[in-house]
């Protein structure tokens, strides 16, 4: 946890200076590389040509080269979007706007029904972003929903559910973490009893314990399913809405989305027959196969004697190489049906994929530069300078929302929830526990802080990613929802920064001086319905034989 850089203020400016740069100019390529770029010159000793050649070898091209994981997540998302190339030619993604016609006869129910798919596809934040983005796209773009309210429903659903949810790929991470820090808390104590307690202790009960402190996910989900259901919106989001319901612009003026996904080599031929399950069955089984691959390679991992609950399972999984397999086998399916029902041809089939795959080129780039720029902040040790601003000497009861500010903050500059979690669960859990959060542990009397304190790194991680246009989740909500990146982030962060704050005043900070969280969850909604009721407006609804006549973009 060493300073990489002195003043260790430096190591900031790589980040946010990409993110200025790609906030105000709206051009996310060169804004990320020169992030990169500066955070080479500074490791360099200043020397420009060096931080140049540098910026390419070591940190884009070494930011995936040496990462089986984020290659995995490239060839998944590129699968996939081969898969949505297939559905597109062979008119199953039509058929499913069609077959949906009937109970998606409003953008209200059509939005309902964006949240509902996020909500089933609960198992991981990369999967659900991809299939419920580019899935719900075409039904969202018939009633006249902003690809900017789309993009905002898949980010803010996608990594808060796989964060609260008993069985996702999300769990395993977390709970060796937790895991990790609590035998660490255990080595640093003086206390035998409470040593013994922390040896004792079931990470994944810790992490069950922690759920209902979970204020920002929490919160997040259900904002989004109020503002469909009151159909109110404000800044930003409520221009996009205006805009695209009143005129059919489903993008703003000058948007570049982040995937090419509308007409050309991705359109059916004329007179191809609409038919739904061209699309869906791919898709379910996309689904299917990456939950059998994630209890299969879970019960592989584990050890011999070792208890086969469904914890240790789903915590032992390989979830990339899971949605690979998924990904692939979809493909194969679609293609598959789409030669026996003798709509394309093999050659019409691998061209549509590969036209598919081509869509997603601008978003690849975007997404490993990002990930260049993750490589710099973590040799540049931002999110270590970010973790040292937590004091020992600050009251205990200030911890949690010190903790969420903290991991919002390391989120935001690196764009990785999962790195701000391996950065922050070791730190933050001994610290809580050496101030005092471990006595009595489990039913003790600070216990609750303790728990605050793991639910602020996992929400406050989340919280930042939602804000951050370097995060890859973000990146990907832009992707499958066919959204102008830059347009996402702007139109979402009013959101994020609402129900961030609110989770922190009724959350975080009160349940730390005893209230309990069935108070505070409530209450926090409460405030949310009431920000909405007052601040929100409707976007002027277009006639409804209008919405219905809607072309596809």
């Amino acid at each position: 946890m060493e300073i990489a850089v002195e003043p260790g203020w430096l190591t900031l400016l790589p980040p946010l200076i990409a993110i200025v740069i790609a906030l105000i100019f709206r051009e996310v390529i060169v804004s990320l590389f020169f992030g990169i770029w500066l955070g080479a010159l500074i490791l360099n000793d200043w020397n420009p040509l060096t931080a140049t050649l540098r910026s390419v070898d070591q940190f884009v091209v070494g930011s995936v080269a040496d990462d089986a994981d984020k290659i995995a997540i490239m060839v998944f998302s590129l699968l996939l979007g081969g898969l949505v190339g297939i559905m597109s030619r062979n008119g199953g993604t039509r058929g499913i706007v069609e077959a949906m016609r009937p109970l998606a006869t409003s953008p209200r129910r059509g939005q309902f029904f964006t949240w509902l798919a996020g909500m089933v596809i609960f198992f991981d934040d990369y999967a659900n972003t991809l299939i419920v983005g580019n899935t719900m796209r075409p039904v969202t773009d018939r009633l006249r929903v902003s690809r900017e309210k789309l993009a905002y429903i898949v980010d803010s659903t996608a990594a808060p559910i796989a964060a609260i949810a008993v069985i996702s790929t999300w769990v395993g991470f977390e709970i060796t973490l937790i895991g990790e820090a609590l035998q660490t808390s255990a080595a640093q104590t003086t206390d035998p009893a409470l040593a013994q307690q922390l040896l004792g202790a079931n990470p994944f009960n810790v992490f069950l314990h922690s759920i209902p402190y979970l204020f920002y996910p929490i919160f997040a989900i259900i904002f989004v399913v109020m503002t469909v259901l009151t159909r109110r919106d404000f800044g930003p989001m409520l221009k996009a809405e205006t805009r695209a319901r009143t005129t059919g612009e489903l993008l703003g003026p000058g948007a570049m989305p982040a995937a090419d996904v509308s007409g050309g080599a991705l359109e059916p031929d004329a007179g191809t027959p609409h038919r739904w399950y061209y699309a869906g069955v791919p898709v379910l089984v996309v689904i299917a196969v990456a939950l059998i691959g994630i209890y299969s390679t879970g019960l592989a991992s584990l050890e011999p004697g070792q208890q086969r609950s469904l914890s240790n399972i789903v915590g032992g999984a390989n979830p990339f190489s899971t949605l690979i397999w998924a990904s692939s086998i979809g493909v194969g399916v679609a293609l598959i049906m789409s030669i026996a029902g003798r709509i394309l041809t093999l050659q019409q089939g691998i061209d549509a994929m590969v036209n598919g795959m081509k869509a997603m080129f601008m978003a690849m780039v975007i997404l490993v530069l990002a990930w260049g720029l993750g490589g710099v902040t973590e040799e540049l040790a931002t999110g270590a300078y970010l973790a040292s601003a937590i004091s020992d000497t600050l009251p205990l009861v200030v911890l949690p929302v010190l903790v969420f500010v903290t991991a919002a903050l390391i989120s935001f500059a690196t764009g990785t929830s999962w790195g701000t979690m391996a950065i922050l669960f070791p730190v933050v859990i001994p610290l809580a526990v050496a101030m005092g959060a471990g006595v009595g542990f489990d039913g003790g009397e600070h216990y609750s802080i303790l728990l605050g304190v793991i639910s602020s790194v996992m929400a406050g991680s989340i919280f930042g990613d939602h804000c951050s246009p370097i995060s890859d989740t973000t990146i990907m909500s832009s992707m499958a929802s066919g959204c102008d990146h830059i347009d996402h982030v702007r139109t979402q962060l009013p959101y994020a920064l609402a129900v961030g704050a609110v989770a922190m005043l009724v959350g975080d900070i009160p349940t730390s001086f005893g209230l309990h969280p069935a108070i505070s969850l409530p209450l926090g909604l409460v405030i949310l319905y009431l920000l909405l009721r007052f601040i929100g407006r409707r976007a002027d609804d277009a006639p409804a034989e209008v919405r219905m006549t809607a072309p596809l973009a």
